[in-house]
């Protein structure tokens, strides 16, 4: 099964409850949540309380995807908030932090992810003894919504498919749309996240939908 995961942080931040609302209504598998501190990644997001906020009103996964500096500082926090995947980023943590962080998801029967960069190569990570859930590939360079799709990212996507076996998320996160998300999935992706491809439309409802017709029999 292929999901689709809309970046909550391309829609109306404002209202985050509606947002998150109306992307459950529509049939979102889960809820993506892009943290960033303005340091790791050169923009600023949601902490803690927007992740609680959104957990009040939905029941579909809650993805947050901490590009921060030190992830760890409040990986609890926003396990507390409700977070169901914690994916860090392997370019900010070291194995002995992976290891803490993997043992503080499991007592929050949360899950722990792992995101790269476009230019990490997948031989970096060490997790061969860690329960790692989700193994996220950017397809663009960590902080803004509408960058443009990096095509020589794709082989990565194939080799982390083969590297991790069926038991382990595949996520594709960055440019993600129409052109390319069946492609994708072919390629052994089993989440996609969807920005600007959903809110950036003139119908963001039918072009989600859109992008689950397309991913619907992979």
């Amino acid at each position: 099964m292929v999901r689709i995961a809309p970046s909550i942080a391309a829609g109306d931040n404002g209202n985050l409850s509606r947002e998150a609302l109306r992307l459950q209504e529509w049939g979102a598998d889960w809820i993506h949540v892009d943290i960033m501190d303005g340091s790791f990644a050169p923009n600023l997001t949601f902490g803690p309380a927007a992740v609680k906020a959104i957990r009040k009103v939905v029941k579909i996964p809650l993805d947050c995807h901490l590009m921060l500096s030190d992830p760890e500082i409040l990986s609890e926090k926003f396990l507390q908030a409700g977070g169901d995947f914690l994916t860090v980023h392997a370019e900010a943590v070291d194995h002995e932090k992976l290891v803490r962080l993997g043992k503080q998801t499991k007592q929050y029967g949360a899950k722990l992810g792992i995101a790269i960069k476009p230019a990490t190569k997948l031989e970096s990570l060490d997790v061969d003894d860690l329960d790692v859930s989700l193994v996220t590939v950017m397809t663009v360079n960590p902080g803004f919504s509408g960058q443009k799709f990096m095509p020589e990212v794709i082989p990565k996507v194939a080799k982390a498919r083969e590297m991790f076996g069926t038991q382990t998320e595949i996520e594709v996160d960055g440019g993600v749309d129409k052109s390319n998300a069946r492609m994708l999935s072919e390629k052994g992706a089993t989440v996609l996240v969807a920005g600007n491809s959903v809110f950036g439309q003139a119908d963001p409802e039918s072009a989600l939908k859109e992008l689950k017709t397309l991913v619907g029999d992979v």
